[in-house]
């Protein structure tokens, strides 16, 4: 079997995956910013590296997976003013900024679930880490790359770039920055305009405030990792994971900050980044007014969708595309994959009734027939480490289906194949479909009559509302929840958000 090989972003070409201990892994992935709901984009880079996960788990290695939750701070300054999304949703939606939290953290953990993702190793919080990040900036400080003005702390980018190759990662140039990043209001405290904040002196009207040697205030963005990753990882790990979007500044930012802190190590030996999802060829975007909310993805609800579409097929069309390639959504390729995993998965089926019904170990009689398996198996093997195309993977699978179906039906015979091919075949797609890729099946939660009724109770939830019935309305809310159906009021109406 050959090697893993990965695309490591940061020297732009594949390498063999060596870990720095030897059947150990430490794996950090950039988990989501709980200001609001999980959208399709979000979907892509924690299933990406769910598959990751468990693909380096299958290979025998014992991995240390850390996926933080931004539940503070999280600035973004390319291109827009800086801001603080957590306080500023808290207040848009009356809530206190951890209560805020702690509902978009909840829907974000059920759909994760929904998606039949692993759960992390651990998953650290920012909030949970502000000594930690305060320790880190006096570093920076003392190394005589940050400096603070008025309360905040910024780092000192082009000092840094005069020892360390600032860019890198992402192919930013110091000098294009200083050309091309813009001059944003209240931010002229800044030595140049590229400096990024490590610390910001809070408002008096700033809800999440803490206190640190500079003065009463909040993390800046980037930070945050730099922290989470050193104290669970070490200082160097094997991998860091994320959205292609995230390299700059995130990813760059933390290269920065980290190497500063740690006698100029880059954290991570292996930067492994997952491109974006575009929506009928458009970026996915408020401007756009084409983002789909993962809860309006799995009940249909929202005015590009043809029909709801279940967490498995999703997760099957995010697997159809290498991670590293861009991902078009539309009604037609989210209905092919659809079809697809249902086909594949019936063939699957019928495997393992045949495993289970011809046991034994019979060489096949047919030797073209039986090269052709071997050989399909072992090319979704070679796939797979060369740099996890999941894909490629899934396109042997296509073409070994027919084969299983025929066999099936009694168009090939056991014989022909051999008892032996079969038993391969069937540990086969358990390995990929189920422990790698983590599909499972879909349950039938497309009856019609089911859906009809369902429907009904909804609308009778309504009329209920508006009546200002509440007794009524909360009662057939609260026994749907029994049952395992959770809706949730929109502004737009009532959206049918879990089915368990």
């Amino acid at each position: 079997m050959s090697q893993l090989k990965v695309y490591n972003s940061y020297t732009r070409q594949k390498e063999v995956f060596n870990s720095i201990t030897p059947g150990h892994v430490g794996m950090y992935v950039c988990g989501p910013t709980v200001s609001g709901e999980s959208h399709l984009g979000h979907a892509r880079p924690f299933i990406t590296f769910d598959v990751v996960y468990r693909y380096l788990q299958f290979l025998g290695n014992k991995v240390r997976y850390v996926r933080n939750i931004t539940d503070a701070g999280h600035f973004e300054e390319e291109g827009r003013e800086a801001e603080d999304k957590i306080s500023k949703k808290a207040v848009l939606e009356k809530l206190e900024p951890m209560e805020l939290v702690q509902k978009y953290t909840n829907l974000f953990h059920w759909a994760m679930k929904q998606f039949n993702n692993l759960e992390p190793s651990i998953e650290p919080t920012a909030t949970g880490h502000i000594v930690e990040q305060i320790e880190m900036i006096k570093t920076i400080i003392k190394e005589g790359y940050a400096y603070e003005v008025n309360g905040s702390v910024y780092f000192d980018v082009k000092k840094y770039a005069e020892s360390y190759p600032y860019g890198k990662l992402s192919g930013r140039v110091v000098e294009d920055l200083l050309e091309t990043t813009r001059d944003l209001e209240g931010q002229d405290e800044k030595r140049n305009k590229q400096d990024f904040a490590l610390w910001k002196s809070a408002a008096p009207e700033h809800i999440m405030r803490w206190n640190s040697p500079w003065g009463v205030g909040f993390p800046g963005w980037h930070i945050e990792c730099s922290a989470m990753s050193s104290k669970y990882l070490g200082t160097e790990f094997d991998i860091h994971g994320g959205g292609m979007d995230l390299m700059f500044p995130h990813h760059e930012s933390e290269i920065a900050q980290s190497s500063i802190c740690h006698g100029g190590h880059v954290p991570a030996r292996y930067w492994l980044h997952n491109n974006m999802i575009t929506i009928n060829g458009k970026k996915m975007g408020k401007s756009y007014n084409n983002v789909i909310k993962l809860t309006e993805l799995f009940s249909g609800q929202h005015p590009l969708l043809e029909q709801a579409y279940a967490p498995m097929t999703i997760r099957f069309f995010i697997l159809q595309t290498h991670y590293r390639s861009t991902l078009d959504f539309s009604n037609e390729a989210l209905q092919a994959a659809e079809k697809g995993m249902k086909r594949l998965w019936e063939s699957y089926e019928s495997l393992k009734k045949l495993a289970q019904t011809h046991s034994g170990d019979q060489e096949g009689s047919d030797n073209a027939l039986v090269a052709k398996v071997t050989k399909l198996m072992e090319e979704m093997d070679e796939s797979m480490n060369d740099d996890l195309n999941t894909a490629k993977v899934l396109a042997s699978m296509f073409e070994l289906a027919p084969v299983i179906n025929s066999v099936k039906d009694n168009h090939i015979s056991i014989s022909a194949i051999g008892t032996k091919t079969i038993s391969l075949l069937s540990s086969k797609f358990k390995a990929y479909l189920e422990d790698i890729f983590g599909l499972k099946a879909e349950k039938a939660q497309d009856d019609n009559k089911l859906n009809g009724v369902l429907e009904l109770l909804i609308n009778i939830r309504k009329d209920a509302k508006a009546k200002k019935d509440y007794v009524t309305s909360d009662k057939i809310r609260n026994q749907l929840q029994q049952l395992g159906i959770l809706l949730k009021d929109d502004k737009d109406g009532t959206v049918t958000v879990s089915f368990e």
